[in-house]
């Protein structure tokens, strides 16, 4: 039986379904039954936007929801905050209920508890750069010099120190959505609502936004909602990945289970073109890290290894990682002295992974070590093990020529 402490979800969303039409009530019989989004229009001359959406959210993570246009992403985002009424279904944040909000809790919960960033900025041309990003804290009457303050100070996070004076109007679409990220910040909101929101930039900037969401994720431990239409940004900044189609949700899962492991041909549409070496990392393809040696003396470290099923080691001390062991090199230590201890024995030297790492990074070194290459973190623990054969595996799919190649060689040692 596990002993973990379960973790609440911060956010919950249980059955929740979105008609939109004139008597959304009188459809959900035929959304329960299955009918499809294009039946029930033809039929009723309503539109399904959500079906029995369940899922949780938790507190640090940043949680993207994607699907192609039409798919729901826009239209769950909005029941959030309750910009948009479920037909059915709760919303619940921190165990409270959304829909029993009154009009006035609901106010205060959109202004300290979540803050949206939009796609196409948002910003008020009539107001300048720090006015724009201090705004929500004038809408919650804190003092001005205590919003001046706090804006200047978001503004330097992300990158926008003196240009407070200017107004949009003078910034790059980069900048302005900076801007708007920075406001969405000063409100201090645990929860951000990113709805599309770097899709309109040139794909550039919108790297660099998405890599600076990410370095400032690891410094706020933000709650983030991301909304977008393109697997390589939720692959890219998402601890966790919805996938929704038609209103239904297809599949949710980390990165990794969505690209090894794709629900149905239509998520599988989705990964099919994506850079596997460039999107995963070491740590989520390595296999497990066996075959270590611990012994202190040559005989020991020789017993330890016939244990093994294969004919060679990886060596740990107090220090860390070491090196590799052979089987036969460690007999014929133990056939002179195996009473001598380890550290007179000369254990081969090796690079290292870092889990880290991606794997477009590490597949020289991977394809010409000889034995499966050794992944060890900061503190000098070996965490896993990743072989030419795994490697060629996880990036079949894309690199057909290349697994082909590595196979045969691996055939051929």
């Amino acid at each position: 039986m596990s002993n973990k402490v379960k973790i609440e979800p911060l956010i919950e969303i249980k059955d929740l379904y979105k008609v939109f039409g004139k008597k959304p009530a009188s459809v959900m019989p035929m959304v329960r039954e299955g009918l499809s989004k294009d039946d029930i229009l033809a039929q009723t001359g309503h539109t399904v936007g959500l079906k029995a959406i369940n899922l949780d959210v938790y507190k640090g993570e940043i949680f993207v929801i994607m699907g192609l246009s039409g798919s729901g992403k826009s239209t769950l985002i909005r029941h959030f905050n309750r910009l948009i009424d479920p037909t059915e279904g709760q919303i619940l944040v921190e165990g409270t209920d959304v829909m029993k909000l009154n009009t006035k809790e609901l106010e205060t919960f959109r202004r300290k508890k979540m803050a949206m960033v939009f796609q196409r900025f948002g910003l008020m041309p009539h107001r300048n750069v720090q006015d724009n990003v201090a705004y929500g804290l004038s809408v919650q009457g804190v003092d001005k010099a205590t919003r001046v303050d706090k804006a200047n100070k978001w503004l330097e996070t992300v990158g926008l120190a003196g240009y407070e004076k200017q107004y949009p109007s003078q910034l790059s679409g980069g900048q302005q959505q900076r801007v708007g990220l920075a406001r969405a910040l000063c409100t201090d909101a645990e929860i951000l609502l990113m709805d599309e929101a770097f899709s309109a930039l040139d794909p550039l900037i919108r790297s660099e936004m998405q890599d600076q969401l990410v370095e400032l994720q690891k410094e706020l431990s933000k709650t983030i909602i991301f909304i977008t239409h393109d697997l390589d940004e939720a692959l890219r900044i998402g601890d966790r990945i919805a996938i929704l189609k038609d209103g239904d949700l297809i599949q949710l899962g980390e990165p990794v289970d969505i690209l090894l492991n794709p629900a149905d041909d239509y998520v599988e549409a989705f990964v099919k073109d994506v850079n596997r070496a460039r999107a995963l990392t070491v740590d989520t393809v390595m296999k497990p890290p066996a075959y270590r040696l611990t012994a202190e003396t040559i005989g020991e470290a020789l017993k330890e290894m016939r244990q093994n099923s294969a004919n060679y080691a990886y060596y740990m001390t107090e220090e860390g990682f070491q090196g590799v062991v052979c089987e036969k090199a460690l007999e014929s230590a133990a056939e002179d002295n195996a009473a001598a201890p380890m550290d007179e024995f000369k254990v081969e030297e090796m690079s290292v992974l870092s889990p880290d790492a991606p794997l477009e990074s590490i597949i020289p070194a991977t394809m010409k070590s000889d034995f499966p290459m050794p992944v060890v973190d900061d503190d000098g623990d070996l965490q896993g093990l990743l072989s030419r054969e795994d490697l060629a595996e996880v990036l079949s799919d894309f690199y057909k020529d290349e697994k082909d190649e590595v196979v045969t060689e691996s055939k051929t040692d």
